[in-house]
């Protein structure tokens, strides 16, 4: 079934080809496509296009639809093209030209356009849930550790003292930071595209701003032509979104794998954590954090994969826009997956104690004797040249006590401050609006 039939068959190759995924990947879509028609058949009631009992068929079948979604047995019929014309096709089915009327001043463009909406707020609400409590669990590594010296670097040579509290709170912040980016992203996906129809809006008077306040949008997209044109451009505002997470878990992974090294000897890994090798029996590879690194360097090239399928495209719709979603709509899962396993493994990750007593690191409190001698009345760069010489003579010394007390460092973390940030920040999404109306619309209160 296609829903733009005009009784002439279309090549077989041709169709498999055009077709691509769609049939694979519109089953991520599908629940959401039921929302958009149930929000839709209820706008098409309010101005006489459906009676009440065309409405009423049309939700219970709709519903059941739904069911059947969240079921898992849902699926899409060989020889239909999309979940679009799949729900149509079941609607008809049971309901004859009742069926036939769901699609009255909608087009599959505003349609799916619609559905990849719903489906980013959702994955966006999800992904920042996983955010939250990874910071959680960073904190609480970082309130637990905090009194555990480690060396800090600069061009990965060793620079000044740093401590676990630092680190693990130092991604903590940047989790913040990240979804201060995904906030951005959701309110570009949280506008209403239904009723731009292909792109240039519909001669029926449809009431925009019902289906707007039914589905949970804070917005709509005024201007149906611009409603268009943010297909693609949501998906790479989001994609964009989700590499600076995914660049923080890489980061943290990179950091991780040097750390663990014998040449670090910072961290270790429960060894149930690790993997070996198939010659050298002494071999504890951290594989889960090379992997993370490599799954979230990925993600961060898709804003770039989308960037290129948009190059050059005019206004209007273009089937380059499919090609988007093989690589986006499972790119959530992925990161998902991501900010699991990491919060999974840094809470068991094991800190190694007293590491700055190995001789390696005997000129790491060099700044703090620096700063010592400061206090005492000396002129920075006095003092700075003084303990140089010291160093080059070999006649340096000084005791390891570290007095850092301002905001964010090592004596002050600034914990709380950094779990307030991202607390406040989860409720800058006001996901409440979304599923209020959403569970409302499921509901029998429409």
């Amino acid at each position: 079934m296609k829903l733009w039939e005009k009784g002439i068959e279309t090549d077989r190759l041709i169709e498999q080809f055009t077709v691509g995924k769609d049939r694979e990947l519109d089953l991520l879509l599908a629940r959401y496509d039921v929302i958009g028609s149930l929000a839709h058949v209820t706008m098409l009631r309010s101005i006489g296009l459906l009676n009440e009992d065309e409405l009423r068929s049309l939700r219970k079948e709709l519903l059941g639809i739904y069911q059947s979604v969240e079921q898992g047995t849902f699926s899409i019929s060989e020889g239909v093209e999309d979940v679009h014309s799949q729900v149509e096709l079941l609607l008809t089915l049971k309901l004859g030209d009742t069926g036939k009327k769901i699609h009255t001043a909608r087009s599959r463009n505003d349609q799916v356009l619609l559905d990849i909406k719903l489906f980013i707020r959702e994955e966006i609400q999800q992904t920042v849930m996983l955010a939250e409590n990874f910071s959680r669990i960073l904190l609480s590594q970082s309130e637990k550790y905090k009194q555990v010296l480690i060396p800090g670097f600069t061009h990965l040579q060793v620079a000044m003292p740093s401590s676990f509290g630092l680190w693990f709170a130092a991604y903590a912040e940047c989790l913040a930071e990240d979804l201060q980016v995904m906030l951005a992203a959701y309110r570009v996906a949280d506008l209403n595209p239904l009723g731009s129809g292909a792109g240039y809006g519909s001669s029926f008077p449809i009431d925009r701003q019902m289906t707007t306040d039914l589905l949970g949008f804070e917005n709509m997209h005024y201007n149906v032509v611009n409603a268009q044109m943010s297909r693609g451009r949501t998906e790479r505002i989001t994609s964009f979104a989700l590499s600076s997470l995914a660049a923080t878990i890489s980061k943290m992974a990179g950091d991780v794998c040097l750390f663990v090294s014998q040449n670090f000897g910072l961290l270790q890994l429960p060894d149930e954590f690790t993997t070996g090798s198939s010659i050298m029996p002494h071999k504890k590879n951290p594989d889960i954090f090379e992997l993370l690194r490599a799954k979230c360097n990925k993600i961060q090239a898709l804003p770039g994969e989308i960037e290129h399928i948009l190059l050059n495209l005019p206004s209007g719709y273009f089937r380059d826009l499919q090609i988007i979603k093989e690589s986006f709509l499972p790119v959530f899962s992925e990161m998902k997956t991501c900010l699991t396993m990491a919060a999974y493994a840094i809470e068991k990750i094991i800190p190694v104690e007293n590491t700055l007593e190995d001789s390696r690191y005997r000129y790491i409190f060099s700044v703090e004797e620096v700063n010592r001698l400061v206090m005492e009345g000396i002129p920075f760069r006095q003092a700075y040249q003084v303990v140089a010489a010291q160093i080059a003579d070999r006649s340096y010394s000084s005791d390891h006590g570290v007095k850092h007390t301002h905001e964010g460092s090592i004596g002050n973390l600034c914990n709380d401050k950094i779990a307030r940030k991202v607390k406040k920040m989860v409720e800058h999404f006001h996901f409440e609006r979304k599923d209020n109306a959403i569970e409302k619309l499921l509901g029998s209160g429409i």
